[in-house]
């Protein structure tokens, strides 16, 4: 079931967990291959952390505009 226009279920919660564990993983990827490795400092991982959040925080911002028509910025028929 997908949720209503202006409306979160926890499907859509937990989908956007799982958006931001991914798109942070990708970016910890790509800053590792772009720097040569890994550092354990808080500056190395500030971006990667604030792309995952982000990315979460979009996700659930398109699902809360979205009815379950999959229709952007349109109420529910």
């Amino acid at each position: 079931m997908k949720s209503n226009f202006l409306n979160i279920n926890w499907k859509d919660a937990v989908k956007g967990f799982v958006v931001a564990v991914v798109s942070a993983i990708l970016t910890m990827v790509y800053e590792a291959i772009e720097n040569g490795g890994l550092a354990w400092t808080w500056t190395y991982w500030q971006p990667i952390v604030l792309a995952g959040i982000l990315a979460g925080i979009a996700y659930l911002l398109k699902n809360f505009f979205t009815n379950s028509n999959d229709q952007l910025l349109k109420k529910e028929q």
